[in-house]
């Protein structure tokens, strides 16, 4: 793809993908310590989950830091995912990504996730209502292919038909098949093998829509390779498991030269952020847990781990425990 100049690099460039258990709001600010660009997204939520809910803030609110951030919802019945967005629009969110992609055996026993690969119609249907519901971006996240599908012409029909008949243009894929039938969720996350250029062949295909690639991103160098044949990059468990990589995204991605923040600095945010979560009832231990990878490898990293492990949960705990356990780093 052209370069752009940095001033017009667009969010999705970079992005932090959704992913359950881990992305939730204390994860994404963290990572926002790191980068001030990229795009975030929440964890895959149901429209149920908000529809019915009285507590459902619970679930959709952020802090303004966390911006650029995405909702994804994971569904198959229109009128929910409509009154989903509608509930959403509340809170601000910078748009809204439908998941097709998710191979876990409760997303498919919903009829919703990576099975939809084979439902491109109810997809349309689907995002068509979203779109009713908001004035802001409705993106798809899908796979190559499920089970059987042969990926090369499965993937390019899913792409024909939602794009000219919900008027998505943007896609994030997965450079995976998701083997629904024999394989589990985490199997699915490595054994497929990775096709990057099946996903770069949809790109020149289709110059029209934008198109992100997801998969096996494990630094800076093969993120920036990879924007070279697509409109962007989303990273999953290599920017969880190692925030590090986030620290050069706004620099070598964005054209952005702000300083990263010390060790100091970002303990200090840590640590602010928790205390207020706290008189909220947030325990410590839900926050400390997304900080684990941090300087992975590194001098005092294991025992910054290990002291964090062992004492964020205990009732004394206090956000004292962040600059604690990071005296061998600083």
């Amino acid at each position: 793809m052209t370069e752009l100049p940095a001033r017009l690099t667009p969010p999705h460039a970079f992005s932090v993908a959704p992913m359950m258990d881990w992305t939730d709001r204390h994860c994404r600010f963290f990572h926002r310590l790191f980068t001030q660009k990229a795009e975030l997204y929440t964890e895959m939520l149901t429209p149920e989950a908000l529809i019915h809910n009285p507590n459902r803030a619970r679930f959709l609110a952020f802090s303004a830091v966390e911006k650029p951030l995405i909702l994804q919802l994971g569904g198959s019945d229109p009128e929910k995912l409509r009154e989903a967005v509608r509930i959403a629009e509340d809170y601000d969110y910078d748009g809204y990504n439908l998941n097709v992609g998710c191979p876990s055996d409760r997303v498919q026993a919903g009829r919703f996730g990576a099975i939809l690969m084979t439902e491109p119609e109810t997809v349309v249907r689907c995002v068509i209502a979203m779109r009713s519901a908001t004035d802001k971006p409705v993106t798809v996240k899908n796979r190559i292919g499920v089970d059987d599908q042969n990926p090369e012409t499965a993937l390019r029909e899913f792409i024909r038909i939602v794009k000219s008949e919900s008027e998505v243009s943007h896609f994030i894929i997965h450079a995976r098949k998701a083997i629904l039938k024999g394989l589990c969720p985490k199997e699915n996350r490595t054994v497929p093998p990775l096709n990057y250029d099946l996903v770069y062949a949809i790109k020149r295909e289709n110059p029209d829509l934008t198109i992100s690639i997801n998969g096996g991103f494990l630094d800076l160098t093969a993120v920036k390779t990879a924007l070279s044949q697509s409109d962007g990059v989303m990273v999953g468990r290599a920017a969880y498991q190692t925030p590090d990589m986030l620290e050069r995204v706004d620099q070598e991605i964005y054209g952005d030269n702000r300083t990263p923040l010390t060790v100091e600095e970002i303990n200090t945010a840590l640590a602010n952020y928790a205390e207020a979560r706290m008189t909220e009832g947030t325990p410590l231990k839900s926050i400390t847990r997304h900080t684990l990878g941090w300087k992975k490898g590194k001098p005092g990293a294991r025992l910054r781990r290990q002291i964090l492990s062992e004492l964020a949960g205990k009732p004394t705990a206090t956000p004292q425990l962040f600059f604690t356990a990071a005296q061998e780093l600083l």
